[in-house]
């Protein structure tokens, strides 16, 4: 089976040019510039006006499967990650059970084999008693292990100096860490209870998670990362400060970036509640603004969601009941590109954070570019006529997104996933299922 898709613009590896790609079976077979002639084909889709990327890697979602299917699950997270022109995930550890265990981790393996619509890949957890385990991870099976390093909400919390340690200098692989301070934000919360009462509401979430927790926690764990020679990758990176600890391109020690904190600001929980509450919280305006302008210098590395589905009865309460996280994988893609319409980054830098650089730092195999002879995961996008983002197309199942009501004018046209369509503009073909991922 051949598909040519024909006559857009191809956004690759720094740079744009109109031209053709072929597909045959699973693979991209030709890519053809402008004055090429073009084959025939099985099928050929005319894309003239349309953005052709590498399929989107979205390396930080949960979603929920095994024991947290009331909120989401690997069929229904995957259809909103194919519906966003996301080819591949890379899903947390804190499930129920965790995943804390290489056993656990092949069982996630075989249960996603028949349920994930794009391909996948699973980190292993850390945790303060299986140093054993996280020592005979195979590097190749996960992109890395997850440490929940001073504040976890899934009993993975990491606050033993000597198992830090441990970890830090003996992983086989990269480290992904979630770095906020215990120790602070309680501290914080009881002042806050004080003065506001036992829930307090979430406008002060960002008074109560604040910008020195984070700090502190990831200016200690790059200090172990050189201390120790370990690979860092610093999850959801929230504040100005925090930046100031990151060289650019730097490829030892790396931070993402996410959508939420992309987006939103401070001032948005007064509109929007406890639908954006997150942990890291959403900061300043100028917090958010030091986040764009490291989009482009080089020291944020990816861009992911943290798509954390919950059900709108979860969401009730304050900054202590409400529970923390948001889906957002089927409207990331979108998202960036209305970015890229402001200027904040090109259309190139934004494939360099969502497709190239993930594939390179979680050493993905054969995915993330558009080359000949590499997996057929492509993303076609096109700018057109406005449309609202409502519940009826919603793919997660959780029901809701904090994007509801908005207008968008960026579209997913069609998902491929190994060469196969599964988002055609409209539907998810459901008999399409991706394949685990390899890591080199």
């Amino acid at each position: 089976m051949s598909i040519l898709i024909k006559d857009a613009t191809l956004v690759n590896e720094g740079r744009r040019f109109h031209g053709s790609l072929l597909m045959e079976e699973d693979r991209i077979s030709r890519i053809y510039t402008e004055n090429e002639a073009l084959p025939q084909a099985d099928t050929t889709i005319e894309a003239e006006g349309a953005f052709l990327l590498p399929g989107i890697i979205d390396g930080h979602v949960h979603m929920r499967e095994p024991g947290l299917t009331q909120k989401a699950d690997m069929e229904s997270e995957t259809r909103a990650a194919a519906a966003g022109g996301v080819t591949s995930v890379l899903d947390m550890p804190n499930v129920n059970p965790l995943t804390t265990t290489c056993a656990l981790l092949e069982e996630r393996y075989r249960m996603a084999a028949d349920k994930c619509h794009v391909n996948y890949g699973f980190f292993l957890g850390a945790t303060n008693q299986n140093l054993e385990e996280i020592k005979q991870v195979d590097p190749t099976r996960v992109p890395g292990v997850k440490l929940f390093m001073g504040s976890s909400t899934g009993n993975m919390l990491v606050d033993k100096e000597e198992q830090l340690i441990g970890i830090f200098q003996y992983c086989p692989t990269l480290i992904m860490a979630h770095c906020e301070d215990t120790t602070r934000i309680n501290a914080c919360m009881k002042k806050a209870e004080m003065e506001y009462g036992l829930d307090p509401d979430v406008t002060h979430h960002a008074e109560i998670r604040d910008a020195e927790a984070c700090y502190t926690s990831t200016h200690l764990a790059i200090e172990m990362a050189r201390k120790t020679g370990a690979h860092l990758h610093v999850a959801h990176l929230t504040t100005a400060r925090e930046l100031t600890l990151f060289s650019p391109n730097d490829d030892h020690i790396t931070a993402e970036a996410c959508i939420a904190h992309l987006l939103y600001t401070d001032k948005d929980y007064a509109r929007l509640g406890t639908r954006i509450k997150c942990n890291p919280s959403i900061k300043t305006e100028e917090d958010r603004k030091a986040l764009r302008a490291a989009l482009v210098d080089g020291r944020i590395r990816t861009i992911g969601t943290d798509h954390a589905p919950h059900l709108l009865s979860d969401k009730e309460g304050g900054c202590k009941k409400a529970a923390s996280g948001m889906p957002m994988v089927q409207f990331s893609v979108p998202t960036m590109l209305e970015l890229t319409d402001e200027g904040i980054l090109s259309i190139e830098r934004m494939v360099e954070l969502m497709c190239h650089n993930p594939a390179r730092l979680f050493r993905i195999r054969q995915r993330g570019f558009l080359r000949e002879g590499y997996q057929a995961d492509l993303t076609l996008v096109r700018r057109s006529s406005p449309w609202q983002v409502t519940p009826q197309i919603i793919q997660s199942k959780c029901g809701w997104s904090p994007r509801e009501g908005d207008y968008l004018q960026w579209h997913v046209c069609s998902t491929w996933v190994n060469g196969q369509c599964v988002w055609d503009g409209k539907q998810i073909h459901r008999d399409i299922h991706g394949l685990p991922l390899q890591f080199r």
